[in-house]
């Protein structure tokens, strides 16, 4: 089955107050490209977060993307309720000793201002919400996984489609070949004609000469490559493992075939299905590189 690079996965997991949100989005790369966003507190796990995506995704621009929404409460900002206290009786009694006007509104935001009234934590992690965290990253490159081989499947159905379209246009070029032969003889011997009426020719020296001609035009040699390179890509898009290099470099070589095919033709309705041969490759090379 192929894969495609596009994707998207999510997952959320919940651990206490905190709801941690996994997204991951991926396009097509000659690489893997990965990017990974997380919240501070998680930074040890981005190592490796990094090595199971490289694992799973192999290649790919990547983006993954790491929040952490915490509840309201958890959020407040610890005030040291004893240091505070002592601050603002000693403000009082200051501004009692001293007759000063003592305003609660004016002297409460200077005191938060004060050392030590601010308690500075250190927040621990406990191990089970970084496994909680590489659980949802687990969960999510599946999720993207998943969209790839959905992806994978619109791909494959089309390529094979303009594969097939390939050998029907190939089958219809059999019609103008003998009708080709017949044009290059009419054309040779309308053109000995018109140097002068007088000139006999040699029929066995005609003959060979325009046998030779046709040989150089011979097209049977690119059919037949055209239709082994065709079965090689059918066969390669049912094998199990990442294809998308190796299918487009068998495009190459279909291209190589239908290019020589063209140059060789020497017949209108035969170009005509060339050209038409080579849009279908265009589309197929297009979709060859965004597969894995």
């Amino acid at each position: 089955m192929l894969l495609s690079m596009t994707g998207y996965g999510k997952a959320e997991r919940v651990f206490g107050n905190k709801k941690i949100v996994v997204e991951v989005r991926s396009l097509n790369s000659r690489q893997l490209d990965f990017n990974l966003r997380l919240p501070a507190i998680y930074r040890e796990l981005e190592m490796e977060i990094r090595t199971r995506a490289a694992k799973e995704l192999e290649r790919g621009k990547v983006d993954m993307s790491i929040t952490l929404e915490e509840a309201a409460e958890s959020q407040a900002i610890p005030i040291n309720d004893s240091v505070f206290m002592a601050y603002y009786r000693q403000l009082i009694d200051i501004a009692s000793k001293n007759s000063i006007n003592f305003n609660p509104a004016e002297v409460v935001p200077a005191i938060l201002r004060l050392p030590e009234v601010i308690r500075a934590q250190k927040e621990e992690i406990a191990p089970e919400e970084l496994e909680t965290v590489l659980e949802a990253c687990a969960e999510a490159l599946n999720a993207l996984i998943q969209f790839r081989k959905q992806e994978g499947a619109i791909l494959e159905r089309d390529l094979l489609g303009r594969v097939n379209l390939i050998l029907e246009y190939l089958q219809r070029v059999k019609p103008y070949e003998k009708q080709r032969i017949l044009d290059v003889r009419k054309r040779i011997s309308d053109s000995l004609k018109q140097i002068d009426a007088d000139i006999k020719v040699d029929d066995n020296r005609f003959e060979q000469e325009v046998i030779y001609y046709l040989e150089k035009l011979d097209i049977t040699e690119e059919k037949v490559r055209l239709q082994q390179h065709c079965s090689y890509f059918t066969e390669t898009v049912n094998q199990p493992e990442s294809v998308g290099r190796k299918l487009g470099f068998i495009a190459q070589e279909m291209g190589r075939e239908i290019n020589t095919l063209g140059s060789k033709a020497n017949h209108a309705e035969i170009q005509k299905i060339v050209v038409m041969m080579k849009d279908e490759l265009e589309k197929i090379k297009e979709q060859s590189l965004n597969i894995l």
